[in-house]
């Protein structure tokens, strides 16, 4: 009964990969929708960076929107990176945490068209290599069809917001890109002697540019690059006014033999596993990863109808969960057989081992009651706490029996076998005493050395308390185990055993 309302808490604890790590910066990683212009793009980047360094814990703002000259950054024109310095927290204002910062920032940074993302820098940089999702959800749509992949992630958008917990959705316009397009007309053109070469030079030297020679400065060399000014190709109407010269001298405009409009097309395309993708960003906040993703998964299921030949694949940060899940699965019991065939070895008795074994849930619940307390979710690293936590509690175990083991063993010699209740009784709780200073004194050097621990601060400390959280409670309930617990249990095998 004891242990049934020890483990009470468990189903209220939630479930992550790894806890949410305060790098010390920020990250803000918008999205806007398909088809902005540069000019645009511009424009808002200048208006979000001094939006955010309006805030009194901003140091500095460095935005960047479009992608670089590498292969190794990727993106589109439609996604803003913006890296936040902030101050060192004694520069703060009273009460100030980087969650409340998080939301006062995104209360102040509001355009239309703009969904917000706030993001640590490292950490976001690492899922995006690892899975593209900037975001700790993500869903990709698969299918043979970018505009029926569309459609489903706008109903996606739609129903998600529904979610509790949910901050943001976008989902990628993968067919709502816009081009210019330039056809051709061939019987246009050989009327003024021209064919499709000549023109294609045409546009490909005053639109996009021709290098006609390089400049040397040092040791370093530059193209020079010539084509025509903005005001001349900044529209549709003006490339259509753009000159052409025909082999006779003439001079005509690009519109006379050419068609030049505008057609919706996919402004990039994704494929995994040979299928083309849509993905779609769901950021979270107040809520654990776990639950969210469960109840997601739910009214999903509910809400979209996927057409044949069409798939969703939960990504993210979700991913490591399953893998970590997966991975710890078969890792804890690994362990536990591990320490049954130490203890096996230890005793060469199966009933010490049992009496060992069988105990331990009791010194996991003070474990599970400090992640319940302090709002932690299940996560590897706590795991890994859970884990050690096993291994000393057994530690402290073995020792206790082994004490018990050498005063029933000089008891059951100086009666030559002939043992009363209270002979054993006796005996048992002489060698339950001799083990109460060590076991205490352990007890309180593992709960001092990890209380700075548990209660520092700074880049990591997330990480370390949801390892020291399960072994400062389980120390407590493990007290409790070894010197009432195991003494009990050995009793009472030793009075069975002989009949008393």
């Amino acid at each position: 009964m004891i242990t049934a309302l020890g483990f009470w808490p468990l189903d209220k604890i939630g479930s992550e990969f790894i806890p949410p790590l305060d790098e010390g910066d920020l990250m803000y990683m918008p999205t806007t929708y398909p088809g902005i212009s540069i000019g645009k793009a511009r424009e808002l980047l200048q208006q979000t960076d001094k939006l955010i360094r309006t805030v009194p814990e901003v140091e500095r703002v460095f935005g960047k929107i479009g992608r670089a000259e590498t292969a190794t950054d990727p993106a589109p024109l439609t996604m803003i990176e913006t890296f936040i310095t902030l101050k060192p927290k004694d520069q703060w204002r009273e009460g100030m945490t980087t969650k409340k910062l998080t939301q006062e920032l995104d209360r102040l940074v509001k355009f239309p068209g703009l969904t917000n993302a706030w993001v640590m820098p490292i950490k976001t940089r690492i899922d995006m290599l690892a899975t593209g999702i900037k975001t700790p959800v993500g869903l990709k749509v698969a299918g043979p069809d970018l505009s029926v992949i569309q459609g489903i992630g706008q109903q996606l958008e739609q129903v998600l917001t529904q979610v509790e917990g949910t901050a943001s959705v976008y989902s990628e316009r993968v067919a709502g890109g816009r081009y210019i397009k330039v056809d051709i007309q061939r019987e246009k053109a050989a009327r003024y002697g021209l064919n499709i070469a000549d023109v294609q030079t045409v546009v490909t030297s005053a639109i996009g540019g021709m290098n006609v020679s390089e400049t040397v400065e040092g040791l370093e060399r530059y193209p020079i690059n010539v084509r025509y000014p903005q005001a001349y190709r900044n529209s549709v109407d003006g490339l259509r006014l753009l000159p052409i010269i025909t082999p006779s001298g003439a001079r005509i405009a690009l519109a006379d033999v050419a068609h030049i409009f505008i057609e919706d097309g996919p402004p990039g395309i994704k494929s995994e596993n040979a299928r083309p993708n849509g993905w779609t960003y769901v950021d979270i906040q107040g809520r654990d990863l776990g639950s969210y993703v469960a109840d997601a998964q739910k009214i999903v299921a509910e809400n979209v109808d996927l057409p044949p030949g069409y798939s969703i694949n939960w990504s993210g940060q979700y991913e490591y969960l399953l893998r970590a899940k997966e991975r710890l699965s078969y890792v804890v019991p690994f362990t536990l057989v591990i320490i049954l065939f130490l203890l096996y070895l230890s005793f060469r008795r199966f009933a010490e081992v049992a009496i060992i074994m069988g105990t331990l849930p009791l010194a996991l619940i003070g474990g599970i009651w400090m992640l319940y307390l302090n709002g932690f979710n299940f996560s590897v690293a706590v795991g890994v706490g859970f884990i050690a936590l096993a291994g000393v509690s057994v530690e402290i175990g073995v020792i206790m029996l082994v004490y018990l083991n050498q005063a029933y063993d000089a008891l059951y010699r100086q009666n030559n076998g002939q043992l009363t209740r209270e002979d054993l009784h006796t005996a048992i709780v002489n060698g339950a005493g001799m083990r109460v200073r060590p076991v205490m004194m352990t007890v309180a050097t593992v709960i001092v050395g990890l209380i700075p621990i548990m209660y520092g601060d700074g880049t990591g400390s997330e990480i370390m308390q949801r390892v020291a959280a399960p072994m400062i409670g389980g120390m407590v309930s493990a007290v409790v185990l070894t010197l009432v617990l195991v003494p009990a249990v050995y009793y009472l095998w030793r009075k069975k055993q002989h009949g008393i």
